[in-house]
C-alpha cells in the first residue's frame, strides 16, 4: 500500500490537553485508526533554535521525544487536520512510503 510515514519532534515537557504531546499524539493516532505509532526516547537532539535537549539523571523534562507512525494518504491527511484543528504545534517529518504486512497476521 501507499501512503505516508509521519515523525514528530518534541521533548518530555511539552504537553496538550494535559498529558504529553508524544503519549497525546500516540493515543490521538489511535483514536484516529491509524494501524500504529512508537513513541521513542532519545538521549539528546536539538531543535531549529539550536539549544541542546538533552535526558538528564535529575531532569527528565527536556529529553527528545519522537512518535513515528504511518498510514494511507487519506489518514495521514486526517491525522495532520486533526492536529489543526487541536491547536497542536510541533515539528513533523512526512514521508511518502510504501508498507504492508509479512507473513500472516
Amino acid at each position: 500500500m501507499q501512503g505516508f510515514q509521519l515523525t514528530f519532534f518534541t521533548q518530555q515537557d511539552r504537553r496538550h490537553s494535559g498529558k504529553p504531546l508524544g503519549e497525546w499524539l500516540v493515543d490521538e493516532a489511535r483514536r484516529q485508526g491509524l494501524g500504529g505509532a512508537t513513541l521513542l526516547t532519545g538521549a539528546e537532539g536539538f531543535g531549529h533554535g539550536g539549544k541542546i535537549h538533552s535526558a538528564h539523571f535529575f531532569e527528565l523534562a527536556d529529553q527528545p521525544v519522537e512518535v513515528t507512525m504511518a498510514g494511507s494518504v487519506a489518514e495521514a491527511e486526517r491525522f495532520l487536520a486533526r492536529l489543526g484543528a487541536a491547536g497542536v504545534k510541533v515539528f513533523y517529518v512526512k514521508t511518502p512510503i510504501e508498507y504492508g504486512t509479512t507473513g500472516e497476521v
